[in-house]
């Protein structure tokens, strides 16, 4: 496991110039072409956050619709907010981001929130052993003692938030929100993420809602909780629920409460920085390379600006 120091860091980005340049390779690649000219040949400029052509002078702003475009914080504290985003399994708040930076909570939530934003899970098929489980987060306080009277947890729980976590065994995952558990939500969901492959072994508890999985072509084997049943033979879901206590542990200590509105962009930098756990380094390397996106006018959401440059 490659572990991505505060030294590595100093080493790679020691001031605004290093970090600007970080986000011009990433989005030209090959180069920078004037768009005016055809030059190759771009330096940087002083007193602005841009490249001149040295064959016509044209301004090249790397910056241009990124998260960093209109933020009078410096560029290289953009960059360690992310460091400290990417070091813990739990992650950090945004007061803690307040403290490291020296600057605002406003601008301190604003970093957070427009980072985070942009880590959104990928789309690729899980595949192999496959654990499924749901979880459920937050609910009102005055719910707690309800709950506890009538014996309710978990599924049954007052005002909580649904979340269904699927998780490849030494894989990567996906946790999505749910409006519930009911099978009409959980197998679109799963069908749309697990390929029903002859290779590909899917494992979740007794509840009813996955009891057409093996009608739907999948190999399925469930263990009986409810039963005090934990493990049974290669079925269980222990993977998905470590994380889920990851999670909540984060949530918890961390952040303390996240509201439904927000929990699905919260689940995102927690399931990204599973999914890149065995390496800090390429973890925030991909987390800034996450971040050299512009808004599309043409297809929506985000693209990176060189896939915009293409096309047009």
């Amino acid at each position: 496991m490659d572990k991505f120091t505060i030294a590595r860091f100093n080493e790679l980005f020691p001031d605004e110039d290093a970090c600007l340049a970080y986000i011009k390779d990433i989005i030209y690649p090959d180069g920078i072409t004037c768009r005016k000219c055809g030059g190759q040949k771009h330096s940087k400029m002083s007193q602005r956050k841009a490249y001149a052509c040295q064959d016509c002078g044209t301004h090249v702003y790397p910056l241009a619709g990124t998260i960093f475009e209109k933020s009078s914080t410096p560029l290289r504290s953009w960059f360690y907010a992310m460091f400290l985003m990417a070091q813990t399994r739990t992650g950090i708040s945004a007061k803690q981001l307040q403290r490291e930076l020296g600057v605002t909570y406003k601008t301190a939530w604003r970093m957070f929130s427009q980072i985070r934003k942009l880590l959104a899970q990928d789309s690729e098929p899980l595949l192999g052993q496959v654990e499924i489980d749901e979880s459920y987060f937050g609910g009102d306080s005055k719910n707690r003692h309800a709950n506890k009277r009538d014996g309710r947890r978990g599924r049954g729980a007052t005002g909580k938030t649904v979340v269904v976590g699927l998780i490849e065994r030494k894989g990567k995952a996906l946790v999505t929100v749910a409006p519930d558990v009911k099978a009409a939500t959980l197998l679109p969901i799963i069908r749309e993420h697990i390929p029903a492959d002859p290779g590909t072994v899917v494992y979740t508890d007794e509840l009813h809602s996955y009891d057409r999985l093996t009608s739907l072509g999948y190999a399925h084997e469930t263990v009986q909780h409810a039963a005090k049943q934990y493990v049974n033979g290669l079925a269980h879901v222990n993977n998905v629920e470590s994380m889920w206590s990851n999670v909540k542990r984060g949530i918890d200590g961390v952040n303390h409460a996240v509201s439904p509105k927000h929990l699905q962009s919260y689940l995102d930098a927690y399931v990204f920085r599973f999914n890149h756990r065995d390496d800090s380094q390429a973890m925030y390397e991909t987390m800034v390379d996450q971040t050299a996106k512009v808004r599309d006018g043409k297809q929506g959401g985000y693209a990176p600006l060189a896939e915009i440059v293409g096309r047009e």
